[in-house]
């Protein structure tokens, strides 16, 4: 997240010529609500934000469990001021100003480094539920619910989009390997099930129909 307008959309024009999608947070308070709606593979985050440091902004990232790469643009390279990054969770440092191409170097190096952690996952976590991959159950506030293999596989699904619409055919290819066939509708009804047995009973509704594209699950 960067505070400079200039610099930020200097790099969101920058990251586009390289096919990657974006989003500009110009205060902590937005990069909260970002955090918590949408799913990052890394993360840019400035030192100096207007409303709050760069530096809680990140402990507050690891605190809730993240372990999206944090790469840290600041104007401050002492080595005081590295450690104490490297001690919230970010990931690197890179000191402004900086050369285009060092920037989208470091960003490969620290997503490539995330993918290679990525099947030591053990779970996935969005506000109170939690899907445990390694027990491949899902609680939600503590209480175990029962799932088939396929409502399971749909969950999952999901969870590792959490923030982005997927729809129909990506649900159908991705979960059940099939072509999806538009006059049939077991998309809509295995996510009426997952629906009873995630959302049910619970004012904060996870699973959200997002009409004419698809689903998506994610906190208001």
């Amino acid at each position: 997240m960067e505070d400079e307008e200039k610099v930020a959309n200097f790099i969101q024009k920058g990251l586009a010529t390289q096919d990657v999608l974006s989003t500009i947070a110009a205060t902590g308070s937005e990069a909260m609500h970002c955090f918590k709606t949408q799913q990052f593979d890394l993360i840019l985050l400035d030192l100096g934000l207007p409303d709050t440091s760069g530096l809680e902004l990140c402990q507050y990232f690891r605190q809730s469990g993240s372990k999206t790469p944090i790469l840290m643009l600041t104007a401050l390279g002492t080595v005081a001021d590295k450690v104490a990054g490297f001690e919230m969770g970010t990931d690197d440092y890179l000191v402004k100003p900086f050369d285009f191409m060092e920037l989208i170097a470091r960003c490969k190096a620290l997503i490539n480094r995330a993918c290679d952690f990525s099947n030591d996952e053990e779970n996935l976590v969005i506000g109170g539920l939690e899907l445990d991959l390694k027990e491949k159950v899902a609680r939600r506030e503590g209480k175990t619910m029962i799932l088939t293999a396929k409502e399971y596989g749909l969950l999952e699904y999901l969870m590792r989009n959490r923030g982005r619409v997927v729809s129909k055919v990506d649900i159908a290819e991705k979960v059940w390997d099939i072509n999806f066939e538009t006059g049939t509708n077991f998309v809509e009804v295995y996510i009426n099930y997952l629906r009873k047995k995630v959302d049910k009973g619970f004012s904060e509704k996870l699973i959200h129909t997002i009409v004419g594209m698809g689903y998506m699950i994610k906190i208001k």
